[in-house]
């Protein structure tokens, strides 16, 4: 079968695109004196998973935490009577563990095959324990979930093999017992953000609705739960999505912590939908060009796309599979695991022209296959899978995505992301709830995130960001994370809301000053 090369980073040169002068800057405040209102910014502490670390490019690294929004707010703060603010930094500015298996360094553009594509640097060092813990103000953890910021022991460098714990906050906990909330209180700040709750979903959405186990060289997929009714997370796999209370009463616990001693003003996030951001929306659901195919693709309705479509219809499923266009771009072929399986139904229709042995292949390959409709997200990490070698199929339908289905784990298909909304909508209400009810500044994230991934994006002193991904300027190369443009372009949601609910004048900060992709 002729290889189909499919371009899925098609950049140009330019970093971001010279607009209008309307800005999103609210109103220029250079000649307000700076004041800290009814707030206290004297010690300032940020809570929260890798979006307050700083976290960018599939890593955490050095000068991505220099560049961190929270590292923005407490500059801006500092002008107001705020005191320092210390970082647990990475010991380098590539990022990663060299002795931990699946953290490699940090994402770097380059030119591979004619594309420019995000390569992993390998890890610069092993994992550090860092002096002084418990005592940095940026206690952003990266992967945490919101019951992780509760939980006793997530700091502990021997529970990395029992999986109950995180390097991250290994690196900065004050002790191997302790919580990231315990760290926090102990701080005793006058003033705190917290923003958590992400990857409640995220993990379940980033791994197409899919938990992983790998045993010696080989990785399995099952079917991640959605928690609905556990309040346990101890029992929760890696990619469940988070019962909605669960995420509300370990919110609750954080600043009720915080609350007992005396850190009772502060700033709070909800969650963005994660089908918002790049991961998601770069990758199209139907790539396949009628040039890209060729010849191929008359022979593919003759001898996969037609008699499947055949069969299907027979047994009322004709819409799952249609005739690939010789005019327009076709979907991509996906396994969807909420369809009814109808392998055994395929098998046996399929076996008087394709034999035995092959129709039961077909059978199992296609029991519940699709083409992809829009409401299908292809994740970005699949780009490098369409077109390639389905392991252990049979020729000629090995090619994923074209003659093979890709995954469960290649795809967040239109049921999962419902889920994924759902868990959303109902951890939004409840942050929002919690905000007014403990009396604190609250930043619609969604909202701006949305608006960042609309058409018109949004527009600072002439440039142009959206959610696009590589040149829109707002998200750096892993397609969830940000840039330091796009941390500055929160830092500045957080300060309006500060500055709206405590009366303080604290300035915005410029976004065109800080960092976005470097290209090579």
């Amino acid at each position: 079968m002729k290889k189909i090369i499919i371009s899925t980073i098609a950049v140009s040169a330019l970093l971001f695109t010279v607009t209008s002068c309307n800005t999103d800057f609210d109103t220029d405040v250079k000649d307000i004196p700076v004041t800290k209102g009814d707030a206290d910014f004297t010690k300032y502490i940020s809570l929260g998973n890798s979006l307050t670390s700083g976290y960018r490019d599939g890593a955490l690294y050095s000068s991505g935490q220099n560049e961190s929004y929270p590292s923005m707010i407490a500059g801006q703060m500092r002008l107001a009577g705020g005191g320092a603010f210390t970082q647990p930094l990475m010991p380098n500015d590539v990022g990663g563990f060299n002795n931990l298996p699946g953290f490699p360094g940090k994402l770097n553009l380059q030119v591979v095959n004619g594309s420019l594509t995000p390569v992993p640097s390998g890890a610069a060092a092993a994992l550090d324990i860092l002096p002084n813990g418990g005592s940095y103000q940026n206690m952003g953890v990266p992967g945490a979930k919101s019951f992780h910021l509760v939980a006793d022991g997530y700091g502990s460098q021997a529970g990395l093999l029992t999986g109950t714990a995180n390097p991250y906050f290994v690196r900065f906990a004050s002790s191997p017992g302790t919580s990231v909330l315990k760290d926090a209180m102990a701080q005793k700040a006058t003033f705190f953000s917290l923003w958590i709750g992400n990857n409640d979903v995220l993990s379940y959405a980033t791994n197409g609705g899919t938990n992983s186990q790998t045993v010696g060289t080989v990785t399995t997929y099952s079917t991640a739960t959605v928690q609905t009714g556990n309040t346990n997370p101890t029992t929760y796999k890696s990619n469940d999505i988070s019962d909605p209370a669960v995420v509300a009463g370990s919110i609750k616990g954080v600043l009720d912590g915080l609350k007992s001693v005396g850190t009772a003003k502060g700033v709070i996030a909800n969650i963005p939908y994660v089908t918002s951001v790049p991961f998601f929306t770069t990758v199209p659901y139907n790539p396949l060009t009628p040039q890209a195919l060729g010849a191929n693709l008359a022979t593919l309705n003759a001898s996969l796309y037609g008699p499947l479509k055949q069969a299907l219809t027979a047994f009322g499923a004709g819409d799952r599979i249609n005739l690939l266009s010789a005019t327009a771009s076709n979907p991509v072929l996906i396994k969807d695991v909420a369809l009814q399986d109808l392998s055994a139904q395929l098998t046996a229709a399929l076996t008087p022209s394709l034999g035995a042995q092959m129709a039961a292949a077909f059978g199992q390959i296609f029991g519940q296959a699709r083409q992809a409709t829009s409401e299908d997200y292809i994740l970005l990490t699949t780009s490098s899978v369409i077109n390639s070698v389905a392991p252990g199929a049979p020729a000629p339908v090995n090619i994923y995505g074209i003659s093979y289905p890709l995954q469960n784990q290649h795809v967040l298909t239109k049921t999962e992301a419902g889920y994924v909304k759902t868990a959303t909508d109902a951890y939004n209400a409840s942050i929002k709830s919690l905000a007014d009810s403990y009396g604190l500044a609250f930043v619609d994230a969604n909202k701006k995130m949305l608006e960042l991934n609309g058409q018109s994006g949004i527009s600072f002193d002439g440039v142009k960001y959206t959610a696009k991904f590589v040149t829109g300027g707002s998200f750096s190369l892993d397609g969830v994370h940000l840039t330091g443009r796009g941390y500055g372009i929160v830092a500045n949601e957080f300060i309006k809301s500060i500055n709206m609910k405590y009366r303080s004048t604290l300035p915005q900060v410029d976004p065109n000053k800080y960092s976005g992709v470097k290209f090579p």
